[in-house]
């Protein structure tokens, strides 16, 4: 057994920054689609394109911002309680 008493902070951040702009990314494909299926039916085409392409842009920066703040969050409280009851436990070969 192998314990985890300390985690760091910056790449735990960058872990969940990275994992967590994919995620944007896949959102802004998402709303991108409906808002282009959206705008088509209801005659406004051209703005929801734009709209559509923004949210390709801005949802990966905005989830990345947001998933390394948190992700440091947690490694920081990881850490504190960690320090506490102990890490944790992985078994590897």
């Amino acid at each position: 057994m192998v314990t985890i008493k300390r985690v760091g902070v910056g790449s735990v951040g960058k872990i969940f920054g990275c994992l967590y702009a994919l995620i944007g990314l896949i959102a802004g494909l998402i709303i991108s689609l409906i808002s282009v299926i959206g705008g088509s039916l209801g005659g406004m085409a051209g703005a929801s394109a734009i709209f559509g392409l923004g949210a390709i842009i801005i949802f990966p920066i905005m989830y990345g911002i947001i998933g390394y703040i948190g992700g440091a969050i947690m490694a920081l409280l990881y850490n504190l309680v960690a320090g506490w009851i102990g890490g944790i436990e992985v078994e590897t070969e």
